[in-house]
């Protein structure tokens, strides 16, 4: 039922919709999508007062429509999954010349007005990528095979779906059976399969995790994306549903160097990020609740914000302070911590 209910039908090539997003951290579904599946991005499409830019080709409706493209995707994922009111022309345009129009928002597309009916006239689909399946299981916290590794983060918007994503290509690149395991929209739309986590009742957020992840062959490796973070006060819920279903044999911590402040509450009441050591120990106190054998095994800082010149002094200040292998995963890649897999729990064998 999980596999059939959660596999994505979307046509490419993309028009990557950026509407008037201000920020790179909500705009994380656009720029991953951009970053991980480039073949399938054809162009963007932003407002006036958009800032941020994919590196991908500007590109208005009409010449999309032209050049073949079959979807326009929204990129941005602002706080509380609202589409504002100034996209919906672009939306009902974009439906009204026939491109499917997918969304990873909390809010449906069929709510935007006179978006359904301009799909309808036009043939197009409105598709919602935050559905989660109609049936979940109560999360049972019984142990089942195969070796699952999670990422969780200081914050939201660290790099989490990224540093899992780069961990398994690196195993795939070395032959080990693995499959990456999105819990997010982007990752989602990324791996044509999925659960949203954020989109399901609380009750059933860890069993949705165990659902994600089933049983595999003993040296399988499921690579889940992480959410949230269990220390931030909007969003904790998620992410210990996760920590709780995953069951994870090993963690990465993800955190962005020079980020202080926890994303979404700055202009509210601001809540400063835990030392990486805080976060560590919770995290680690809940991942041995339903595995005592789960562990660290290594570190990942987007550096982003970094100098090229000090990047390697940030790193290295970072692996004193963890005791862990770090790196920025889109910068020097995953194989340090996939060394680091390997040594704490054997290589596993070629797909």
């Amino acid at each position: 039922m999980f596999e059939q209910q959660n596999i994505l039908d979307l046509k490419a090539p993309y028009l990557v919709y950026f509407g008037d997003v201000q920020g790179r951290g909500y705009a994380k579904t656009g720029l991953g999508l951009i970053k991980w599946r480039p073949n399938l991005c054809a162009g963007q499409l932003r407002l006036p007062d958009c800032t941020i830019d994919g590196g991908i080709r500007d590109m208005p409706i009409a010449e999309a429509v032209a050049t073949g493209v079959k979807s326009l995707v929204i990129g941005v994922a602002p706080s509380g999954g609202e589409i504002p009111s100034t996209w919906g022309d672009d939306l009902v345009h974009a439906a009204q010349a026939g491109l499917d129009v997918v969304s990873g928002m909390h809010v449906k597309l069929k709510d935007i007005p006179n978006l359904e009916n301009a799909a309808k006239e036009s043939g197009a689909k409105l598709i919602d990528v935050r559905c989660p399946p109609a049936i979940l299981p109560i999360g049972t916290g019984a142990p089942r095979s195969g070796m699952r590794l999670l990422a969780v983060g200081t914050d939201c918007a660290v790099g989490k779906k990224y540093t899992a994503l780069s961990i398994e290509r690196e195993m795939r690149r070395r032959g080990w059976e693995v499959d990456f395991r999105a819990t997010g929209q982007t990752g989602i739309m990324i791996a044509g399969r999925g659960i949203p986590i954020d989109s399901v009742v609380a009750d059933f957020l860890s069993g949705a995790a165990e659902a994600i992840s089933p049983s595999a062959a003993a040296d399988h490796w499921d690579i889940i994306e992480g959410q949230g973070a269990l220390a931030h006060p909007s969003y904790a819920g998620v992410s210990l549903g996760l920590l709780h279903g995953s069951q994870p044999d090993a963690l990465v911590l993800c955190h962005e160097a020079n980020r202080d402040i926890m994303l979404g509450t700055e202009n509210k009441e601001p809540f400063k990020i835990q030392s990486l050591l805080e976060t560590m120990e919770l995290n680690l106190k809940h991942a041995r609740r339903v595995n005592p054998q789960s562990r660290f095994v290594g570190f990942s800082v987007n550096t982003s914000a970094i100098p090229e010149g000090e990047r390697k002094a940030v790193l290295a200040h970072y692996a004193r302070e963890t005791g862990l292998p770090t790196v920025d995963p889109i910068i020097d890649g995953a194989s340090a911590i996939v060394d680091q897999i390997a040594k704490e729990f054997g290589p596993c064998r070629a797909a």
